[in-house]
């Protein structure tokens, strides 16, 4: 038998910035889903949505929220690529406000995932925007404080002076989500991310520690929802609540899952959902898992 030629093979090519960049876009738009998916899944969590139970809520459930995140798959990968282009703010924005109308279709008219519409597309179009600069693995930080680079576009940026959150920020003077993102997101900074990182430490698995980042967050912050939801006796119920869990241990103490039950029981009678602070979570996720991606 003849010997064979020798076939000769070509080089595998370098991928090209181009397929490099499309690929962060992909892999930041999945984890966007992922981490909605992780917050929609951690229970118990009061007042809010679980596969378990549907909280306080008497319009939506856990598929409600399915419908929305398979709606909102385009979204994420689409405002990650617009980050990448260094796209301005009115293209983010004209973005969003395009995934609000796909979730709007999704859900029947639901309002599940617009908070986070905003923080989160915000984010994962920071996150790539910092890629695009050079950082290979930005840090949570760092994606956080480049939310700024569209601080006096956000501030000018027009609002919907009637919906809920609006109406609450008037009627109780206080800041909403987009100072938050203006001043580069500092409840994220300084309040959930450490919480997360305490967890770390802890050596808690993952529903652990995203309840313990949760209720570190009720316990801070002026969620909008619960004002809407339950007025200022309803927020100070709220906050008193998770601060007292944490006092005694937070999710440390042996029955913590039952505590949050009677907890999660208080809220349903007073129809109370930190929509906010779920908001938050599920960025803090993403903030977290997005710095080895």
């Amino acid at each position: 038998m003849k010997p064979q030629p020798a076939i000769a093979h070509a080089p595998i090519a370098a991928p090209t910035a181009r397929a490099s960049r499309a690929d962060a876009a992909a892999r930041l738009g999945r984890l966007a889903v992922a981490s909605l998916h992780a917050e929609l899944v951690c229970a118990p969590k009061p007042g809010l949505v679980t596969p378990f139970d549907a909280g306080s809520h008497d319009d939506m459930d856990a598929s409600t929220f399915h419908r929305s995140l398979f709606a909102l798959r385009g979204y994420f990968h689409a405002i990650a690529r617009a980050g990448l282009a260094d796209a301005g703010f009115d293209t983010l924005r004209s973005l969003g406000l395009s995934a609000e109308s796909a979730m709007q279709r999704a859900t029947g008219g639901i309002n599940t995932h617009r908070g986070a519409i905003f923080s989160l597309g915000l984010l994962v179009a920071s996150a790539a925007r910092c890629r695009r600069q050079g950082q290979t693995m930005p840090s949570a930080e760092a994606v956080c404080q480049g939310v700024t680079h569209w601080a006096e576009a956000l501030r000018a940026a027009p609002v919907d002076a009637h919906s809920h959150g609006q109406r609450a920020m008037r009627a109780h003077r206080i800041a909403g989500v987009r100072e938050q993102a203006a001043a580069g997101y500092p409840l994220l900074r300084l309040v959930a991310l450490p919480a997360l990182a305490q967890g770390r430490a802890w050596g808690l698995e993952r529903e652990a520690a995203l309840v313990h980042t949760l209720m570190t967050l009720i316990a801070v912050v002026d969620d909008l929802n619960l004002l809407h939801r339950g007025g200022a006796s309803g927020l100070v119920l709220a906050k008193r609540s998770a601060q007292a869990f944490l006092q005694r241990g937070s999710v440390r103490q042996a029955d913590w899952r039952t505590q949050l039950q009677a907890i999660g029981s208080q809220f349903v009678a007073r129809r109370l959902s930190p929509g906010g602070s779920a908001d938050l979570l599920a960025c803090a996720w993403f903030l977290s898992q997005q710095e080895a991606l």
